[in-house]
This record gives structure tokens, C-alpha cells and sequence, in this order.
């Protein structure tokens, strides 16, 4: 049996106007440089994993993604976040080759997908249903192994303002999660930077964006000057995941510094 493998790209806060920026950066430019990269260092692939923020509350960006991946792509796997139109989302990416939310089985592992928004919230919260949907995602397939996805964090990021918009019920979640033997690993977006833990022998993942990054353990908002980013994710046939960061040193992310934009809300900001 075979491993599978994977990309992670996240929070790539597109608008709808090609040249837009976000605190100085071309979103665009540099998700189609960091998708680039990806293709050329780490391709074939089975799928892609797109957890979130994928516009900038601009939900003309999502025009961008059709022409990004053609319906003959490998399966784009996509949650929305706290940045996204929820419904807008799944409208515009209702065609091959987007899946949005649900989950998805590359045997031996299960994918599954979970919308942690809250319209007009910065931070996060997983619906009773939506609790329920994954109950019965990974009690349905004890056989395999599952990898969970979303955006918003369920754990402590050790950065006040952060933490302050992460996943509300992230206890109701672990409880879910502590029910079903399968679980191997949980992954979101959202924070902006590298997370990598364990949490009851479960994996835990975070990635930073394909834009800016957030100054970690920082108590106030403030931006690290690290480049763009992508995760590769192995999911090995035994449950294990092989994974690493890959920094794109060449892309162009403008010239906003860690102090420059400290007054900006959480709210406006993750």
C-alpha cells in the first residue's frame, strides 16, 4: 500500500483585483509563486489542501481559483475561514476539481473537512452538526486513518491576541476527536505561521501563509518578515506523516515590517 501525498497551502487572502495587496504584499503573486514552487519540487501529488482564508472578504478573489486549477487538477480539498463567504465559497467552487468540506478517503487514510467560520467573527467555532458530521466521518471508517482539517486553532499558540480568535469549542472538538482511535493528525491555517505537536499521541499542524506571517508568541498583532510558505504532507500507509515547511526565500512579499502594523485589530488582522 502506498503512501499519499500532499500540499498544504493556506490563507492566501486573494482579492479580486489581480495587483491587490494586503499590508504590502501581492496576495496573488506570491500564492502563484508558491504554487509554482510546489509543482516543482514536490509534484506528483494527490491532492491539495486549501485550509482557509482563501479571499480577503472579497469574494470576487475566488474567480482566481478555477483559472489556477483546471478541472483536469489533482483534487483541491478546501475549508473555509474567518476572511471567506461561506456560501459565496461553495457556490463559486462548485465544479471539479474543488472539494469543500465533507471528507474524502485516499485508502488508506480518510480527509476530513471541517467549517470552523462564524459570520463577522475573527475567531472560530465548529457547529453542533458540524460535530456531529465528524463524528460519523471517523466512526464510520475505524480502519483507517484520518486526518482532520480546518482553520481555526484548537490549541494555545502562546500569542495573546491570537489566541484570543482561535477555535472556541476547541474542548468540545477534543472530545470528538478523543472518541475514535483512527485520528492521526490535525491541521489548520489561520495563525500564520509553523505549529507542529502532539496532543494524546495526535499529531497537531499548523502552516504559515502564502502571504505574510504573524510575529510568534507576540502579545500584541505584529508580523514576522519570514517569506511565503507551503507544507508537504506524507501520509504514510502505518498512520505516520512525514511532513516540512518549504520557504520561498524568492518570492516578492513587499517591505512591512513586525512593528509597523501593531495597532491593527485581531479582528481585521488573522
Amino acid at each position: 500500500m502506498q503512501s499519499r501525498r500532499f500540499i498544504q497551502l493556506t490563507d492566501p487572502h486573494l482579492l479580486g483585483d489581480s495587483a491587490g495587496t494586503l499590508r504590502g504584499v501581492p496576495t496573488l503573486s506570491t500564492f502563484e509563486q508558491t504554487l509554482a514552487q510546489a509543482r516543482r519540487r514536490d509534484w506528483p501529488v494527490d491532492g491539495l489542501l486549501l485550509t482557509g482564508d482563501l479571499v480577503q472578504d472579497d469574494p470576487t478573489g475566488y474567480a482566481h481559483f478555477p483559472r489556477l486549477f483546471g478541472p483536469h487538477s489533482v483534487p483541491v480539498l478546501c475549508v473555509p475561514g474567518n476572511h471567506d463567504d461561506a456560501v459565496k465559497m461553495r457556490r463559486a467552487l462548485a465544479r471539479e476539481p474543488f472539494i469543500v468540506e465533507g471528507h474524502v478517503d485516499f485508502d488508506p487514510w480518510r480527509i476530513v473537512l471541517l467549517d470552523s467560520s462564524v459570520p463577522g467573527s475573527a475567531g472560530g467555532r465548529l457547529s453542533a452538526q458540524t460535530l456531529a458530521d465528524l463524528n460519523d466521518a471517523l466512526g464510520s471508517a475505524p480502519s483507517q486513518h484520518a486526518l482532520v482539517c480546518l482553520h481555526h486553532h484548537p490549541v494555545p499558540m502562546e500569542s495573546r491576541w491570537l489566541d484570543e480568535v482561535g477555535l472556541e469549542n476547541a474542548a468540545e472538538f477534543f472530545d470528538v476527536i478523543d472518541r475514535h482511535r483512527n485520528v492521526r493528525a490535525i491541521l489548520w491555517g489561520h495563525v500564520h505561521q509553523q505549529f507542529d505537536g502532539v496532543r494524546n499521541g495526535v499529531r497537531l499542524m499548523a502552516t504559515p501563509s502564502t502571504c505574510s506571517q504573524f510575529l510568534p508568541r507576540s502579545d500584541d498583532f505584529a508580523l514576522d518578515p519570514r517569506p511565503p510558505a507551503y507544507r508537504t504532507l506524507e501520509l504514510q500507509p502505518d498512520g505516520s506523516v512525514s511532513t516540512e515547511i518549504v520557504w520561498m526565500d524568492s518570492c516578492t512579499t513587499g517591505s512591512s515590517s513586525p512593528s509597523s502594523a501593531s495597532s491593527v485589530s485581531a479582528a481585521s488582522a488573522a
